[in-house]
């Protein structure tokens, strides 16, 4: 019997349901099952043929678990190799490389000292950094957020400089990005299932948490509509795919036309049925059982010694690929509403 684990922690509805469903497929030799792990002896042999992490993100021990788990053979979704090694910045970089639009975005240094550092280990930093260079980048409306940040946490929205420096006094010794604003007419949550299937929600950031997913569920009408879906879809492909996430959510801010990615790192997406809604979560549910199943009929997979292997072989085939030319991005203007900071 081949097992598939579901590794959670508060949430509820996503968990139960992802489980019965796989279970009500009864798939031949195939069973899922809530994760049950006490200490971890180095010679442990995995239960699972397959594990959904949805909790390892805030968990180190189950981080060094997964990780211990994916070495022996378990595939674990999402790679927890590469969900420790991505970030933000990377993620804008690569993007850009295979053509999505993506805002103008600048990493910033850390505004305290990192733990255990001193102004000896910041001497190759431009001091005092040139602000001037920054703001002629990105403009004084933006989001100044985490590199490696989730859930809104630690995120500002900044209209002027008076703004930004005060936002940026309570960042700590976080490392921040800085991204221009884009006065958006659309917005868009995409949830990618196996880098193949998409689901595409019509959401609003500005709106209070609760009520961000929007009711219209139609699908786009026009030509112009049916264009922009198909390139939004193509788009969220192609970035999981590079990246090698089998779940994630990709957001798009519309503006004049083109969707711009702002958001992308999201190894653990939204999925709870009281936030994306009833048709969202059946989506979701049949998405990922279907995929959880496909992934353990392919189990065992060993990923081989080298430390690069198990970065997954997605990342491989971008960098070997000819590269597709940047599209031109339009100038945006930096006095609009907004652009997510998620």
């Amino acid at each position: 019997m081949r097992k598939i684990g579901i590794l959670f922690g508060v949430e509820n509805s996503f968990p139960s349901a992802l489980v019965e469903q796989i279970n009500l497929r009864n798939p031949t030799g195939i069973y899922a099952e809530f994760v049950l792990t006490g200490a971890i002896d180095l010679n442990q042999t995995p239960h699972y043929a397959v594990i959904i992490d949805r909790i390892s993100h805030d968990v180190p021990f189950y981080r060094a678990f997964l990780k211990q788990a994916a070495f022996n053979g378990t595939i674990v979704i999402n790679n927890p190799f590469w969900a420790s090694a991505d970030d933000k910045f990377f993620n804008y970089a690569l993007a850009r490389s295979l053509g999505v639009a993506v805002p103008p975005t600048v990493l910033l240094p850390h505004k305290e000292l990192p733990h255990g550092t001193s102004e000896k280990s910041m001497r190759n930093l431009e001091f005092p950094l040139d602000w001037e260079v920054v703001f002629a980048a990105i403009g004084e409306h933006g989001f100044l957020k985490p590199i490696d940040g989730g859930g809104w946490r630690d995120v500002h929205e900044v209209r002027s400089r008076d703004e930004f420096f005060r936002a940026f006094d309570q960042s700590r010794d976080l490392c921040m990005v800085l991204q221009k604003a884009i006065e958006f007419t659309e917005y868009f949550r995409c949830f990618v299932a196996g880098q193949k299937r998409v689901r595409i929600m019509p959401y609003d950031p500005r709106r209070p948490h609760a009520e961000r997913y929007l009711k219209d569920l139609a699908r786009p009408r026009t030509l112009q509509a049916r264009l922009l879906w198909r390139r939004m879809e193509e788009d969220a492909i192609k970035i999981c795919r590079a990246l090698g996430y089998d779940l994630n959510s990709v957001e798009f801010a519309l503006k004049d036309g083109t969707p711009y990615a702002i958001d992308f790192m999201n190894p653990v997406p939204d999925a709870d049925v009281h936030s994306v809604g009833e048709a969202h979560f059946a989506w979701i549910v049949d998405a990922v059982a279907e995929l959880a199943i496909a992934r353990a009929k392919a189990a065992p997979r060993v990923a081989g010694l080298h430390g690069p292997a198990f970065l997954g072989a997605a990342n491989a085939q971008v960098s070997s690929r000819k590269r597709p030319a940047a599209r031109r991005r339009p100038t945006t203007e930096a006095d609009a509403p907004t652009n997510s900071g998620g």
